[in-house]
């Protein structure tokens, strides 16, 4: 008799993982839109790019690289840059 030792394998575990970072996102995007619209005073870009970046970061934790081609890493790449830089100029220009 054999035993087996892990009651997952490595793709299951990569998928629930993915399901629990899409609820964490969903969290966050529901007190962010929360937070910022009920007070209106508060400019809601910051938010908005923080959310876009836990959801590319989840992306990019779950991905599978054997099954996705090199056109779709350059264009998560350049979405990460894209974020990147325009959270750098958002916080470069309200002096923090």
């Amino acid at each position: 008799m054999t035993r087996e030792y892990f009651l997952l394998d490595v793709t299951q575990l990569l998928d629930i993982f993915g399901l629990f970072m899409l609820v964490v996102i969903g969290i966050e995007l529901l007190e962010t839109i929360m937070k910022t619209y009920i007070t209106q005073e508060q400019s809601h870009y910051e938010e908005v790019l923080s959310v876009a970046i836990i959801a590319i970061a989840r992306k990019v934790i779950i991905l599978d690289l054997k099954e996705v081609d090199s056109l779709s890493l350059i264009g998560i790449a350049s979405i990460i840059i894209a974020l990147t830089v325009g959270y750098f100029l958002m916080k470069r220009s309200r002096g923090v």
